[in-house]
């Protein structure tokens, strides 16, 4: 009993003593493992804010699209901005229109063509953007159990040959390996579980913004080809 009582004397069981007991590997994993949870936190509070910005720019482009101001004098004013998102969409559209026509555009399918296709690279920049990121909690989501699973099997492993070593499987000797080992799978969850919920959460948003660029950019386009027929039907008439 008193050799039971000074082996456990010499572990110390709080967290930080079983990080400092551990192996070499396990450390290395259970380090791993806070580096990838700080990165995942990093991901999901700059997303958090540049997705509520993203919303209030959507919001605020939309109302002043649809107030009726003149399309021309709304591309003067975002020509030379620094644009994302919806009126990002916007720019690219208006500048392949003015461009088109100031070149003395003839066929209007061509032109709702090349419209369409500067509305679309653009979009997809812009998702890209707003998707950025999200494969690395996807990783971190799906390898964070797998990693911590890893060091709780080197942990036991090393359990089991300090019990070879010993000659003694007393609960003393079992324990601060295996709890060692534990910590590690605890930490590749703690690591894993908020990446796969913010990745869920995250896509959907991005797939909410990307749902209203493809809208706006249907809806454009066909104001576009409104104006487009108007522009060059009487241009073919005349000739």
């Amino acid at each position: 009993m008193e050799q039971v009582g000074m082996a456990a004397a010499t572990h110390d069981v709080s967290l930080w003593g079983l990080f400092m007991q551990a192996g070499l590997i396990v450390k290395l994993v259970m380090i791993g493992l806070v580096g990838a949870s700080v990165w995942t936190w990093a991901i999901v509070i700059d997303k958090y804010v540049s997705y509520a910005r993203a919303r209030r720019q959507f919001d605020q482009f939309e109302q002043v699209f649809w107030s009726g101001q003149s399309l021309e004098e709304l591309y003067r004013t975002l020509a030379e901005r620094s644009n994302t998102g919806l009126a990002a969409i916007f720019v690219a559209a208006m500048r392949e229109w003015k461009k088109s026509f100031e070149r003395g555009a003839r066929s209007p399918i061509g032109l709702q063509m090349r419209i369409d296709r500067a509305m679309d690279v653009t979009m997809a920049r812009e998702t890209e953007t707003l998707e950025s990121r999200l494969s690395s909690l996807a990783t971190i989501g799906s390898a964070g159990p797998f990693i911590g699973l890893f060091g709780t099997v080197v942990g036991i492993m090393t359990s089991f040959q300090a019990i070879a070593g010993s000659n003694n499987a007393s609960l003393a000797v079992v324990a601060p390996g295996i709890a060692e080992a534990l910590l590690a799978t605890a930490m590749g969850l703690i690591a894993a579980i908020p990446a796969v919920i913010a990745y869920n959460k995250f896509s959907g948003e991005a797939g909410k913004l990307g749902a209203r660029m493809e809208g706006f950019a249907d809806e454009f386009s066909a104001i576009l080809s409104r104006q487009i027929d108007e522009k060059l039907q009487p241009r073919q008439a005349a000739q």
